[in-house]
């Protein structure tokens, strides 16, 4: 028997208003190739389904205590005594040496509180379907649709190809949100079946970008003018992150290149920083370093909404 093509998921959003027009249903796919140290959903960028630790729902080892058993590879032991934050209360928590675990999912399925659960699951397009018709009433209310998003949705090429057919054969509008780091080959594929791109720029220079997120623009900004050249619409969304990618001139060049896209560009977002993604670190691996910085203020947003918008540009914030 043949197998069944699937995509891993590691979360489906309903009545999503931040993801293209309208109430939208966006579903994460996981994998990604880009390695942003300020990302909101660090849980997106491996491809494999991961185990999750949310601390918060942890009732600790003496009330409870059975994931260290449970653990095939003896990967969960005693951790620290902390308090928790709501109730003040002194929990000696678990701790998860990653080296050791293998995601089975054993700890998850004793874990009353469900502090424990694993992250990334497998659905077919069938599968995914009938959770996304459900939702046509507010699409066609409201003039929304569905959101293909990741990590990096292009990354599970295929499976982002054959959900857009699905949803397009029963009328839905979609969006795909994309880094815009992937063969074209694949953009190429989805474009029939894409109404509008999510489309991230993070910095003009390229070495900069290479050096903080580990890949270059040049592929990214040569796929926006492909996309462009071949009839795309595109929301340019630029996360504006402290220090990095909020100066002026970057910001200049940003809308420069966006003016190069011409009609293509129905709207731009600005994306301010924020720290949300910290706890979600601490989640799935607390030994990662990632960006702690204050978000960028309403006057410095302001003032690179007005650079973009002298440039003729339609802008929103985010």
């Amino acid at each position: 028997m043949e197998k069944q093509l699937t995509g891993k998921v590691y979360d489906i959003q309903g009545f999503s208003v931040q993801d293209g027009p309208g109430i939208r249903t966006t579903v994460f796919l996981k994998g990604c190739p880009l390695r942003c140290p300020w990302c909101h959903s660090p849980e997106s960028q491996q491809f494999h389904s991961q185990l999750s630790w949310m601390e918060m729902k942890c009732a600790g080892i003496d009330a409870c205590g059975k994931c260290i058993e449970a653990c095939p590879r003896g990967a969960i032991s005693e951790g620290k005594t902390k308090k928790h934050p709501t109730t003040q209360e002194n929990i000696k928590h678990i701790t998860i040496d990653r080296t050791l675990c293998d995601n089975c999912g054993a700890c998850t399925e004793v874990c009353s509180y469900k502090a424990l659960y694993i992250c990334g699951t497998d659905y077919t397009v069938e599968e995914l379907m009938e959770r996304l018709v459900k939702d046509i009433p507010f699409y066609e209310e409201s003039g929304g649709g569905v959101t293909v998003s990741g990590g990096e949705a292009l990354s599970q090429p295929e499976f982002t190809l054959q959900l857009l057919k699905a949803l397009k054969e029963r009328g839905i509008h979609t969006a795909l949100d994309t880094t815009g780091h992937a063969n074209f080959k694949f953009i190429e594929q989805v474009l029939p079946y894409t109404d509008l791109f999510l489309y991230d720029l993070k910095h003009m220079d390229n070495d900069q970008h290479k050096a903080v997120i580990e890949v270059g623009n040049k592929l990214i900004l040569e796929n926006a003018l492909k996309i462009a050249q071949a009839g795309g619409k595109m929301q340019i969304r630029i996360p504006v992150i402290p220090n990095y990618n909020d100066s002026e001139e970057n910001i200049k060049k940003t809308g420069e290149f966006c003016k190069e896209l011409g009609d293509a560009v129905t709207v731009v977002q600005l994306l301010p920083y924020h720290n949300l993604g910290v706890m979600k670190y601490q989640r799935i691996d607390d030994s990662k370093k990632v960006l702690e910085a204050p978000p960028p203020s309403e006057e410095k947003i302001a003032s690179l909404k007005k650079i973009l918008e002298d440039m003729g540009l339609p802008v929103t914030v985010h």
